[in-house]
């Protein structure tokens, strides 16, 4: 009895030497244009809803607009947490109902070829990072550069937006490629977007999915389809998250059961290795 309670309390101290580590999640898509970073947004605030903490990280640098979306304007971004030698807490900023965001800024277009100190002072300050949130969602650029691909592949998770169009479909289709040719391993999401309606989505949906598990010999997880929405333009308009701006509306409705279904079939990370992304991303740049 006495070594059983002697293990016990090893474990217990053991396991609050372990920092919380925040689930990194890379939402990606192979075009512009297809809802990305909408969908990045809304599903953070819905997270946020849900009781998790999150920040959104914008890494569109150059073209980043998650703070136009919410019709804000950042004080400090990524850029200027490297020009003035910044800790990260000066350069995340506050968003509706408590979300935390870093925009990207306009002024640095090659923010993934860091030198040296650069890249130190990033995973110094990523390190904490992760152990403040539940959540840290990186909204990537379009596309992919190899530098991109890094962020990616050291994610926990990625997911996929496009929609029913075939031109969306073949970008993501090749994204997906991309990502899996490069580690087989990684968990890949894909979400629906802008379906006419859910019995069109289902479809594209299926087919997409049927044939990256022909070809890639991979299965990914279908997250869920959002509708085609009006609300979804009245919204960036009106520079209102559509979560808020109407709760009621199909995207909304929509954002939410995406949301749930994912807090609940979501796995769990390892976290035996502390750190993990900063760790995966020093071991791919530095190869």
């Amino acid at each position: 009895m006495a070594n059983d309670q002697a293990a016990g309390l090893r474990r217990k101290i053991n396991s609050m030497k372990t920092p919380k580590e925040a689930k990194t999640i890379s939402i990606i898509s192979g075009k512009g244009g297809v809802g990305k970073s909408n969908f990045a947004l809304n599903f953070s605030l819905q997270l946020i809803k849900n009781e998790k903490k999150v920040l959104l990280f914008d890494l569109d640098v150059g073209m980043g607009n998650i703070d136009i979306l919410m019709g804000l304007r950042a004080k400090k971004t990524i850029i200027d947490m490297f020009d003035e030698r910044l800790s990260v807490h000066d350069i995340i900023e506050t968003g509706p109902i408590g979300l935390s965001y870093i925009a990207a800024g306009s002024g640095m277009t090659n923010f993934f070829k860091l030198n040296g100190e650069d890249k130190t002072h990033f995973y110094e300050q990523y390190k904490e990072l992760v152990q403040m949130y539940d959540y840290i969602l990186f909204d990537m650029g379009a596309g992919v550069t190899e530098e991109g691909l890094y962020f990616i592949l050291s994610s926990d998770e990625c997911i996929v937006i496009t929609n029913p169009e075939p031109t969306s479909l073949t970008d993501a289709y090749g994204m997906i490629k991309h990502v899996i040719n490069n580690q087989s391993s990684m968990p890949v999401y894909i979400v629906m977007n802008r379906a006419a309606s859910h019995r069109e989505g289902v479809k594209s949906l299926q087919g997409f999915t049927g044939v990256v598990t022909k070809f890639l010999d991979v299965q990914i997880n279908s997250m869920g389809i959002i509708p085609d929405d009006k609300v979804v333009t009245q919204a960036v308009i009106r520079q209102v998250p559509y979560v808020l701006y109407n709760e009621k509306s199909k995207a909304a409705k929509a954002i939410k059961e995406i949301a749930d279904n994912y807090l609940v079939n979501s796995n769990e990370v390892d976290r035996s290795s502390p750190f993990s992304f900063v760790r995966k991303l020093k071991q791919l740049i530095e190869r």
